[in-house]
C-alpha cells in the first residue's frame, strides 16, 4: 500500500503537466487498486496505491479513447499519461471526471429505465475485440476455471453466517457451470461491473467507471451486472442485443452469484480492505438470484 496525498498529486501534475498545475486537488474516491483525485471540476488523477502492475493503466490509456465515443453512458477517458519518476515509482493517468454517485451508495430506483440504459451500454461495448486486446486475467473465461474459488468463497461465507441458504447459492452456480460455454468471438467486456463501479443519479444510471479489468472474453461476465444492479432484470434482457440465449443467461447468473459472495465477504471485512457499502447490494442480489419464481424462468 502506498500513501497518496493531495500534495503528492499536486507535485506529480506540476512536474509532468505544468499547464494543469493551478487546478485544485481533492480526493475523489479510493478504489480497490487505484485512487482518484479530482483535478479541477472536469479531470481526475488515477493513481495506483494497492498494485505494482502497470498493465491495467496502460490498457485504459490505449483503448478507452477508442471505445468511449460509441458508448451511451459517460466513462473516464484518459487525457494525459504520467511516467514513473523520483516522485512516484509507477505510471498514473489524468482522465475525465464522471459525475454521479456509486450504486453501492445510491441504488437504482427507476428499474425499467436503468435496465434499458444498462442494456444499451453493454450492447455498444460488447463488440468483437481486436486480436491485440488484453486477455482477462481471471475474468471472461469459462466458469469452470473459478470453480475452486467459488466453493471456497461459499464455504467461507456460510461459516461466518453471511449467507442463509448455501445450497440455493450453490445450485445457481452449478446450473451456470453446466451451461454450454461461450463459442462466439471474444468480445470487449468491462469485467468489473459491480455496483461501486456504476454511477447513478435520480435513481438511474449516469456513468460507468474503473476499466482496470477491461479485456476480451465471454459477455456473460458483464451481463451478471443486471442481477447486481437492477430491481428486476426483465427490461434489461428485453433490450440487450443480440438477444442473449439461455446458456448465456445461465452463465451470467452464475457469475452474478460469484460477485455476490465477493460483495458479502468484502462488505463484512472490518479491516482496511473492507467495503461495508458492498454488503447491502450483494444481499439484495442474493435474494433475486435465489428467488424460486425467478429461477424457474431463467433460460
Amino acid at each position: 500500500m502506498t500513501d497518496i496525498s493531495a500534495e503528492l498529486v499536486r507535485e506529480l501534475v506540476r512536474d509532468q503537466h505544468p499547464d494543469l498545475a493551478d487546478r485544485p486537488v481533492r480526493l475523489g474516491a479510493r478504489g480497490w487498486a487505484n485512487q482518484l483525485w479530482r483535478l479541477g471540476d472536469d479531470l481526475a488523477v488515477r493513481i495506483p496505491w494497492m498494485t505494482d502492475d502497470p498493465d491495467p493503466l496502460r490498457d485504459e490509456y490505449a483503448w478507452l479513447p477508442t471505445l468511449a465515443p460509441r458508448l451511451p453512458l459517460p466513462i473516464p477517458v484518459p487525457q494525459r499519461w504520467g511516467e514513473p519518476s523520483a516522485l512516484f515509482p509507477r505510471p498514473w493517468l489524468i482522465t475525465t471526471w464522471v459525475r454521479g454517485t456509486p450504486a453501492d451508495v445510491a441504488a437504482v430506483t427507476h428499474g425499467p429505465h436503468a435496465g434499458v440504459s444498462l442494456a444499451a451500454f453493454l450492447t455498444a461495448l460488447h463488440q468483437p475485440a481486436p486480436a491485440d486486446a488484453p486477455v482477462g486475467r481471471d475474468r471472461g473465461g469459462p466458469l469452470t476455471e473459478r470453480a475452486e474459488g467459488f466453493a471456497d468463497g461459499l464455504a467461507f461465507a456460510a461459516e461466518r453466517g453471511l449467507i442463509d441458504d448455501p445450497a440455493a447459492a450453490g445450485a445457481v452456480w452449478a446450473d451456470a457451470v453446466s451451461a454450454p460455454p461461450w463459442t462466439g468471438p471474444p468480445l470487449w467486456i468491462h469485467a468489473d461491473l459491480h455496483p461501486a463501479n456504476v454511477l447513478t443519479a435520480d435513481g438511474t444510471l449516469c456513468g460507468v467507471v474503473d476499466f482496470g479489468d477491461l479485456c476480451a472474453g465471454d459477455p456473460a461476465y458483464d451481463l451478471a451486472a443486471a442481477w447486481l444492479l437492477l430491481p428486476s432484470v426483465d427490461e434489461f434482457w428485453a433490450a440487450y442485443r443480440p438477444t442473449a440465449d439461455a446458456a448465456t443467461r445461465r452463465r451470467a447468473r452464475g457469475w452474478a452469484m460469484a460477485r455476490v459472495l465477493s460483495g458479502l465477504i468484502i462488505g463484512a471485512d472490518d479491516g482496511p480492505g473492507g467495503k461495508p457499502s458492498w454488503a447491502p447490494p450483494a444481499r439484495a442480489a442474493l435474494r433475486r438470484l435465489t428467488d424460486p419464481a425467478v429461477s424457474s424462468t431463467v433460460g
